[in-house]
């Protein structure tokens, strides 16, 4: 079984993203109604450019999308980006899972 097409860059963006509980955060509130930026960093302990920062890594994944009105940057959640990251996951859960079987037919046959 191949793994996603993507390059291991891309992919390294996308679990890096997701690392992180902050951003994880981000993303589950940004795929529900869009927040700008100002905002987010009202939700969290930590300063505007701290959160503009993770918000840049979630675009770099493109897990989520940024679009500037008039002064405020607004982020939604960028449903294809997270859809190939569901669908990279559940590639490598399948290969896991085809592993694990491989392992208990080999330990069956003793």
């Amino acid at each position: 079984m191949v793994v996603d097409q993507r390059s291991d860059a891309e992919i390294d963006r996308v679990f890096q993203a997701l690392a992180d509980g902050t951003r994880r955060d981000i993303v589950a509130r940004v795929t529900s109604s869009e927040y700008s930026v100002s905002r987010l960093a009202l939700l969290y302990a930590m300063s505007f450019a701290a959160v503009q920062k993770h918000v840049a890594v979630l675009e770099r994944a493109s897990l989520v999308t940024k679009e500037k009105r008039g002064r405020e940057q607004i982020v939604r959640g960028n449903h294809e980006g997270l859809a190939k990251a569901r669908r990279l996951l559940d590639e490598y859960e399948a290969l896991w899972h085809q592993r694990a079987e491989r392992i208990a037919d080999i330990l069956n046959e003793n």
